[in-house]
């Protein structure tokens, strides 16, 4: 009986433990981020007057709980110096943006990197070319 007492005793110590960890800690894992742009990722834009684009981000999968960031870079093909640069903060599905001073006749690329503001290495990235005639 003093046996059967202890594996019971036992069995509701471990189940108790079990149960007290499992349940609190959790926490469901983020979307991973999914983006589409207008004009579309991997496109190149014919030639069209300048010097101002617009562009649209818009976030396809769930938000994260505290938002993101979405960094938007324009540059003339092969620069690594940018005209154009923003990094705003959203929570928005949709976003809009000017890209402004795009140099004339020249082939540029808009780049977007959307982050998570809740897991840092939940990240987008697209870019697409177009140019100012």
């Amino acid at each position: 009986m003093k046996r059967l007492f202890s594996a019971l005793l036992a069995i509701a110590i471990v189940s108790l433990t079990l149960w007290g960890c499992g349940g609190g800690g959790k926490s469901t894992p983020e979307a991973t981020l999914a983006v589409t742009l207008t004009p579309a990722v991997g496109s190149t834009q014919a030639p069209a007057p300048g010097p101002n684009f617009p562009l649209n981000v818009k976030i396809t999968s769930a938000i994260p709980a505290k938002g993101v960031t979405i960094n938007v870079s324009a540059a003339p093909d092969g620069s690594a110096s940018a005209f154009f640069t923003a990094s705003p903060n959203s929570s928005q599905a949709s976003n809009d943006f000017s890209i402004t001073n795009t140099p004339v006749a020249q082939v540029c690329v808009l780049t977007v990197t959307v982050t998570s503001l809740s897991t840092a290495t939940n990240t987008w990235t697209g870019s697409y070319r177009y140019s100012a005639k």
